[in-house]
This record gives structure tokens, sequence and C-alpha cells, in this order.
């Protein structure tokens, strides 16, 4: 079994510990078609469109 030959210090166990809890805020763009914010390569809830097309058949 593998055996650590030195202590790992402080500094570098908080480092590694840092980007557990990192919280990053959504990349959001304005829809092309309604400016209504979304996701990334996500269609519109609002208006249903996707790369300038409609998604859901209109009835």
């Amino acid at each position: 079994m593998a055996v650590p030959k030195r202590r790992t210090t402080r500094s570098k166990r908080d480092m590694r510990r840092a980007n557990h809890d990192k919280v990053v805020a959504p990349n959001l763009i304005p829809c092309p078609n309604c400016n209504a914010p979304i996701l990334p390569h996500r269609v519109c809830p609002e208006c249903g469109f996707y790369k300038g097309k409609p998604t859901q058949k209109e009835s």
C-alpha cells in the first residue's frame, strides 16, 4: 500500500479542499427570438425556439 513520504502542509491541503465548494452563476444569454434569458444550447422556455426555428408543432 502506498504511504506518503512527507506530511501534506496545511496550505496544500486547504488549496485542494478549496475547489469543492465553488458555486458559479449560470451563463445566461438573451434568446435571439424573444430576448428572454436562456441557458446556451437549450430551447427557449418562453417562445420555444432553438437556433431560430420553432421546436413545437403549432396547432
